[in-house]
């Protein structure tokens, strides 16, 4: 099977050929610079990208793989959840390209595209994270390295999602068999690092500039709520959070002009985050007597996030899968990898009629 697998969720252009569990090649077109100037994404902006750039990087993805368009076998696209006009330009071109070759297409849900990318792997691994890829280039993927999907070592896990808009605790059961345990009930925990940064006045993207001032800051010297940290669920919530910060910053005007002090609050917030998605996690997986945790989405670059969780399964004899930082931005290839494998375990194709669904839940 020679797969062509298309990702158009939000803000980034991917493509992606996987054929026989191998990612062949991947590209990913972002719009960061673009939407910098809003502050923010802007759907008519992001769709009219997406239309502009879908083909070009078609294309190109086909030219890396050393594959022509006659040799592909099966189409894969994000069908949701997203913004509607953005999903509409990948799936959409993707199911004419099915049609008109004859071929099967099957609409992938982003999340659970997410959920199993940690077992998606590097062949060479990877010497360090730094090398894992970076979102502003677009390039998750070295071009001496292989991605493999890691099937033949799967296990039943819990799976934390954390991204810009979702955070979610999944128990995956086994390969394609997965629950949610619980999510976010206001602010994800990728949105709350995004709208803290910029009470901060940090330019967009807001989260990734925090992680980085917060590696020279304290995280002691101010402490913030850790919200439903000790609540014996899974969901999480980070509107207070978000309301905490604001509320502590206007008491203290001017402070964010101090380095040292600004270091110290984006410390302090990040380590209040960091917290509540660990302690949530491990739990979960202690109470489901589960032994691997897995981690995935954007906010999974995140250097606190990845050494803590590192940290926390260790002192509890879990083993830890982490999706590799260029792996946890949008792209195709975790869309390819997956839908490989539901059309070889007999998933049906799409039928003709099927639309996008930009508020698909992950069950």
């Amino acid at each position: 099977m020679v797969l062509l697998a298309f990702e158009t969720s939000c803000d980034e252009t991917s493509a992606a050929v996987v054929a026989d569990g191998v990612v062949r090649s991947v590209v990913v077109s972002s719009q960061i610079r673009l939407h910098a100037e809003y502050g923010g994404v802007v759907p008519e902006l992001a769709t009219r990208e997406h239309l502009r750039h879908l083909l070009p990087v078609a294309r190109q993805t086909l030219e890396k793989a050393g594959v022509t368009i006659d040799t592909v076998t099966a189409v894969a696209a994000t069908r949701g959840p997203g913004l509607p006009a953005a999903l509409m330009s990948g799936y959409t071109a993707a199911r004419a390209f099915a049609f008109v070759r004859g071929l099967p297409l099957l609409g992938i849900h982003h999340h659970e595209a997410h959920l199993y990318s940690p077992w998606i792997t590097f062949d060479p691994p990877r010497r360090s994270d730094a090398e894992a890829g970076d979102r502003e280039s677009g390039s998750p993927v070295a071009s001496e390295a292989v991605l493999r999907a890691d099937w033949e070592s799967f296990e039943p896990n819990i799976s934390l999602i954390v991204s810009g808009g979702h955070t979610l605790l999944v128990q995956v059961r086994g390969e394609l068999d997965h629950r949610v345990l619980g999510g976010t009930l206001d602010d994800a925990a990728g949105e709350c690092f995004d709208k803290t940064s910029k009470l901060l006045g940090l330019p967009y993207p807001g989260g990734p500039l925090l992680d980085r001032l917060a590696e020279e800051g304290r995280p002691e010297v101010f402490v913030f709520p850790r919200p439903m940290r000790n609540e014996l669920n899974d969901d999480f919530s980070f509107s207070g959070l978000k309301t905490s910060v604001r509320t502590f910053l206007e008491k203290r005007p001017g402070l964010a002009d101090d380095p040292q002090a600004l270091r110290d609050v984006c410390a302090g917030v990040r380590a209040a985050i960091v917290d509540t998605l660990v302690t949530k996690t491990v739990r979960a997986a202690r109470r489901l007597g589960l032994g691997v945790v897995t981690a995935s989405g954007g906010v999974t670059c995140n250097r606190a996030l990845r050494r803590e969780l590192a940290s926390a399964c260790a002192r509890e004899g879990l083993r830890l899968r982490l999706a590799a930082p260029g792996l946890c931005t949008d792209n195709a290839a975790m869309v390819g990898v997956l839908a490989e494998r539901k059309l070889a375990r007999g998933v049906m194709p799409d039928a003709p009629d099927l639309e996008v669904q930009p508020g698909w839940g992950l069950e």
